[in-house]
């Protein structure tokens, strides 16, 4: 962006705030792929990850100047959250008989990238575990869901979960422990 080097996020946000979209733009592409997987885990399905975290940075861009600092990552990955909480809600609102069944007969998992290394049976009981995964992420809560998929799948602390979703790390660890418990009984037993 400025002479070749990379600015920092606080830079970025502060010429956003000033009124350069190209700045802003650079937050876009610095974290769409973040955004983007968690809105796809969240919500199971690729066209709706897509609009939803498009939806996510227009309303971050939306809202640059409520942003007085901290982790620009994990505020955007609470918007992208919401909007797909929002998402959620909406659809059931739009068809209050759609069953979670019918939410999660999509053909869009969650996107694979292939491992050069592994033949195509690796490849394919891969890609068989994670939509199991997927759909059994499905069927938690969406609070429960969220905190797992940002803890075990993003790797994010108690703290930097409990800000992205702005409670306590004391609810995120109840979310946790919850969740996990859930999928645990959701897994077979062989």
């Amino acid at each position: 962006m400025e002479g070749g080097f990379d600015p920092s996020d606080e830079r970025l946000v502060s010429l956003t705030k000033d009124g350069n979209l190209d700045a802003f733009n650079s937050l876009v592409e610095r974290y769409q792929a973040a955004a983007f997987t968690l809105c796809l885990r969240l919500l199971g399905e690729r066209q709706a990850a897509e609009d939803a975290t498009q939806e996510a940075f227009i309303s971050g861009y939306r809202a640059i100047t409520q942003f007085h600092g901290g982790s620009v990552k994990a505020w955007l990955l609470r918007i992208a959250a919401n909007e797909c909480k929002d998402e959620l809600r909406r659809r059931v609102r739009k068809d209050p008989s759609m069953s979670l069944d019918a939410m999660l007969e999509s053909e869009d998992g969650p996107a694979e990238v292939p491992d050069p290394g592994e033949g195509v049976g690796e490849l394919l009981e891969r890609k068989e575990l994670s939509a199991e995964i997927q759909r059994m992420l499905m069927l938690i809560p969406f609070d429960q869901r969220q905190a797992v998929v940002l803890c075990d799948l993003y790797g994010y602390h108690y703290e930097e979960v409990a800000e992205m979703t702005g409670v306590s790390s004391g609810t995120v660890k109840s979310r946790i422990h919850r969740g996990r418990e859930k999928l645990r009984q959701l897994i077979p037993a062989n």
